[in-house]
């Protein structure tokens, strides 16, 4: 088979971000014409829920936040507002683990700054940031966090990208990773400064109604999944699509008006093309298309990891909260674990709980070659100093995710800035998907809609000033 007639969009890949496209394409104009071509036999790329014997785990993400515009329009858009659940930061705690014990993080900052997690040397350091002249230069995450704020936060700042990214903290970029806080700090010439300011602005512009104590208690969202696992979002959104599944795409072209996309011995053409791909399966097409400068990287690192689920009888003693990371230099064997049966109730049969426990990541990638045997033992080993597990699991699973999580790592705004070079002189593309403008669901939703609006305004989606992102344990 070969040609297959012209579509008004074709978009490359229907995980979230193919899928987020289509969605608001299709809000914002009903019956738009598209095709989605999927290289697998599922829709939802990374988000995939694991289901066994009353127990319920994920593969790639376990939740959002409530705090984005674009996600929440999902929700409300869909129905399954109706169906999350959500645990509210404001009502659940995180665990660091230091000097071999887990030690609670609030989510105030005043109450973090009252807490035993750093020495009071360390805490009045802080507080230099008010003096400390911005370096203009791109930074490593810890570089710069050391300078601002001192070394002692250094291991707090290695917790929270180990949590969010797998990653390595010396190699992570702080351009890439908080954009928006870097902004703040090269205005004001202080992080704490731009904050103090940029609260005041939205003091001056917020209803009557909106402030007070009332209002500082609602600005803490909350984690947000559904009791059948993340996956929920992707089949709902999935659900009346056009996609043809496992159909690859092998090489994309720009011919004449059209964009044509070759998958095996078919070609499909439209005047719009989307590639909604991991940054990986992005590069490698845009590398082989040829489309003027090629990118400054033929790809980005990936941090690999395995989550180990463990359901115990409910004689074991875990701590409430959403879960606990473990910064390197405790040199623990997981990089932390999700206390999943508190976050999510249902996750377990009754009687039952369950932990996430996530072993690899960027700076550990050799503990994946070990044996699901070897995982499982040293994993329990490692949390059993941790919590109160006083018998070993009664279920166990190691899911072993094909995809890794892209690493925003030094250099990736150049990347950023060479995407958006290419794509103001190739109209009608656009490129989004893991890994192009974060990893979150939010990330992903967010850039989704500006991506559906830009098509339909027909320009090349507008970055806009990077967003300031609160920074939750």
């Amino acid at each position: 088979m070969t040609g297959t007639g012209t579509n008004q969009v074709i978009i490359v890949g229907s995980g979230l971000s193919g899928l987020g496209v289509a969605h608001f394409l299709d809000r914002l104009a009903p019956g738009i014409d598209m095709l989605i071509l999927e290289k697998g036999e599922r829709p939802g790329g990374a988000i995939r829920s694991w289901h066994e014997q009353g127990y319920l785990a994920e593969w790639g993400a376990h939740g959002f936040l409530d705090n984005v515009a674009a996600s929440r329009e999902l929700l409300a858009d869909t129905g399954l507002e109706r169906e999350a659940q959500k645990a509210p930061l404001g009502s659940f705690v995180r665990y660091l683990c230091l000097g071999g014990r887990l030690v609670m993080v609030p989510q105030s900052p005043l109450k973090i700054a009252a807490s035993p997690i750093m020495p009071f040397p360390g805490k009045l350091r802080v507080l230099a940031d008010l003096w400390q002249k911005p370096i203009q230069e791109e930074q490593s995450v810890s570089a710069w966090a050391a300078h601002r704020f001192g070394p002692a936060i250094v291991p707090l700042v290695d917790a929270v990208f180990t949590g969010t990214y797998a990653g390595d903290a010396d190699r992570l970029s702080i351009d890439a990773v908080m954009p928006g806080v870097r902004r703040l700090e090269l205005e004001a010439g202080s992080v704490i400064r731009g904050l103090l300011r940029r609260k005041k602005q939205a003091g001056r512009t917020a209803p009557v109604g909106d402030r007070g104590p009332a209002a500082a208690k609602r600005a803490l969202p909350s984690m947000v999944s559904f009791p059948r696992g993340m996956e929920r979002l992707t089949e709902v959104l999935a659900t009346g699509r056009h996609i043809l599944f496992n159909t690859a795409a092998a090489s994309i072209r720009k011919k004449e008006e059209l964009w044509e996309v070759k998958a095996g011995d078919r070609t499909f053409r439209a005047p719009v093309l989307v590639l909604a791909l991991s940054i990986n399966q992005s590069l490698a097409l845009l590398r082989e298309a040829a489309l003027g400068e090629p990118p400054p990287v033929t790809a980005v690192p990936e941090a690999a990891i395995v989550n180990v689920v463990m359901g115990f009888t409910d004689r074991a003693r875990i701590p409430f909260g959403f879960g606990y990371l473990a910064p390197e230099q405790e040199k623990r064997f997981a990089l932390g674990a999700l206390f999943s049966t508190h976050m999510f109730p249902g996750r377990a049969p009754a009687g039952h709980v369950m932990l996430e426990a996530l072993v690899g990541g960027r700076r550990h990638p050799e503990k994946l070659d070990l044996s699901d045997g070897e995982l499982l033992d040293r994993t329990y080993a490692d949390l059993a100093q941790l919590i109160d597990l006083p018998e070993k699991p009664c279920y166990v699973k190691v899911l072993r995710p094909r995809q890794g999580i892209p690493q925003l790592e030094m250099g990736y705004p150049r990347l950023l800035a060479w995407r958006e070079t290419m794509l103001r002189r190739q109209a009608g593309l656009h490129v989004c998907g893991f890994g192009w403008e974060g990893i979150g669901i939010n990330d992903m939703t967010k850039t989704a809609k500006a991506v559906a609006e830009a098509i339909l305004a027909g320009r090349g989606e507008a970055t806009g000033q990077a967003e300031v992102k609160g920074v939750y344990f």
